[in-house]
């Protein structure tokens, strides 16, 4: 017990000694702090020898050894605003806006007062796009130094990215995307590294179908960043609207990855998935010689996205076809023994297109097709079959030169060779209309069409009629001669339909006479019968009797 006592005693003792300094004696105090201030001396030194020598780098524009080198030089002193400010002007020069952002409020954070800095700062946030805080920016310097004249003249250029960005979301709601990208170029002359602006004119672009320079500026984004949904969504639409469907698909699919809420991506998927099937149920049932389902499917496809050029330029072309096959297929081919007069009904009665009572649908369609691409040539050459059909020659022509101009093949070659024979025959008079008969007629109903008609215009048949109607008889009659003249002898026929000597036919038919093949044609010198007129009818009114 003794023993632990004294041990008790000795411990308390102890505490009530004073307590050793930390130093000693004021000289290892003064050793210690002078220490201190070497090493931070030797650290600053050192720092502005790394910040001499990027500055020198700078000067002869070897950006990424400056670089390193302002940065030994934060390392090395991590609290000075201008070594922060440096280094931003090097990843400034390097295009590097975001990281040179970042130093530049570092070195406004360190020194309020660094008009350097926040002149720096505003430059970024404008290459950027963000003029607002640009503004904000150059407006700072402006209130410490009112007459600088970079801050004076950022600002202002602030303010017209600003504007800039007003009059393109005015003209994208107006659908002037042309107005868009002027704008755009004019804001990114002065925010040249704004995804933003980019994606827009490259939205636009593709708008306007100048898709190889949409898919430019969407690929330079990518390769910077490859999970920019707004670029991934550029690049499907210029797919989409190169009627690259399926891959489309996937653009807008690995954007909605990228950004869930991408509301473009979504509906421009929709669409495309729509449009395809809705194509390719078309074209199964016109394969099926379904037409009338056919066109209504080409329809419904048309409605589903107006700004799918070279889509729905196909499918105009393809409703088109529709209406040509309608025709072509009810009134000649399907409706075997009837009648042209007959089959044409029949066609009206199964045609989409006919039953409007608009046979020149299918033109319509194929020249809505051209309006959308000029460059289409199989709208070009529906077309013109149509016209070849319903004999508007010259528009025919017109349509195979430009097909023959684009692609000079034989096929082309020919079939704007048939329609100028075709333009020319048309110029001359129309035998097979003079009487009445279609230009496959036989012999036998080519003379019937002749009796009845050279009866019905014989001058005899029309002597108590007015001067003025018995010339227009006269003139019609001695032409049911020239059509006999020419149909009724197979050489000059054939001659006729080919389009052959046509300028040397019409001077022989010069010096014909009606009254002749009239005669040979009933027999005998009044041909075998007599006019008479009665009395008691209107002028002109007589009857023939055969003798």
């Amino acid at each position: 017990m003794h023993s632990f006592f004294c041990i008790i005693a000795a411990s308390h003792h102890d505490s009530q000694k004073p307590r050793q300094p930390l130093f000693t004696s004021e000289d290892n105090f003064s050793a210690a702090l002078k220490t201190r201030l070497l090493t931070r001396q030797t650290s600053n030194r050192e720092a502005e020898g790394f910040k001499d020598q990027g500055n020198a780098f700078y000067v002869k524009k070897d950006y990424s050894e400056a670089f390193n080198y302002y940065t030994k030089a934060i390392d090395a002193c991590p609290k000075n605003a201008s070594y922060y400010g440096n280094r931003a002007a090097t990843l400034m020069m390097l295009c590097r806006f975001r990281e040179a952002l970042v130093d530049s409020q570092r070195a406004v954070r360190l020194d309020e007062c660094f008009m350097k800095g926040h002149l720096r700062e505003g430059k970024c946030h404008l290459s950027l796009g963000n003029a607002m805080a640009a503004s904000r920016c150059f407006q700072k310097v402006l209130e410490l130094e009112p007459s600088n004249s970079q801050a004076q003249q950022e600002h202002k250029n602030a303010t017209a990215v600003l504007e800039y960005e007003r009059m393109a979301e005015l003209d994208f709601e107006k659908r002037d995307f042309r107005k868009v990208v002027y704008s755009m170029d004019k804001a990114l002359g002065l925010a040249s590294t704004c995804h933003r602006f980019k994606i827009l004119k490259a939205e636009c672009l593709a708008l306007l179908g100048r898709y190889l320079e949409a898919q430019s500026v969407a690929s330079d984004i990518l390769r910077m960043d490859s999970t920019n949904g707004d670029a991934l969504y550029v690049r499907g639409l210029c797919l989409y609207y190169e009627d690259c469907i399926d891959k489309a698909v996937q653009f807008f699919v690995q954007a909605l990855r990228m950004a869930p809420d991408h509301e473009k991506s979504r509906l421009a998927c929709r669409n495309a998935k729509a449009l395809k099937a809705k194509k390719e149920e078309g074209n199964k049932v016109f394969k099926n010689s379904n037409f009338e389902a056919a066109y209504r499917l080409y329809s419904e496809a048309l409605a589903i996205d107006p700004n799918n050029i070279k889509t729905n330029a196909k499918l105009y072309c393809n409703r088109g076809t529709v209406g040509a096959k309608n025709l072509l297929n009810y009134s000649w081919s399907s409706l075997k023994g009837s009648t042209k007069q007959e089959a044409a009904v029949s066609s009206v009665k199964l045609c989409p297109v006919y039953s409007l009572n608009k046979p020149d649908q299918a033109i319509e369609d194929c020249t809505s097709a051209i309006k959308l691409d000029d460059t289409y040539i199989k709208a070009y050459l529906r077309r013109a079959q149509c016209y070849m059909d319903i004999e508007q020659y010259e528009e025919a022509v017109r349509d195979y030169e430009k097909v023959y101009q684009t692609e000079k093949t034989k096929e082309h070659k020919h079939l704007l060779k048939t329609a100028q024979l075709e333009l020319k025959k048309s110029k001359r008079k129309d035998y097979y209309k003079v009487l009445g008969v279609g230009k496959n007629a036989t012999e036998d109903e080519i003379k019937k069409a002749y009796r009845k008609r050279a009866l019905m215009h014989h001058p005899d048949r029309h002597s108590a009629a007015t001067p003025e109607v018995q010339k227009e008889e006269e003139k019609k009659f001695k032409e049911m001669g020239e059509a006999f003249t020419v149909l009724s002898d197979p050489k000059k026929k054939t001659r006729y339909d080919c389009g052959h000597d046509l300028e040397e036919d019409s001077n022989n038919m010069g010096d014909f006479n009606a009254n002749n093949i009239f005669k040979t044609f009933f027999g005998g010198p009044a041909g075998g019968f007599s006019f008479e007129s009665n009395h008691n009818q209107a002028p002109g009114n007589v009857f023939f009797q055969f003798g």
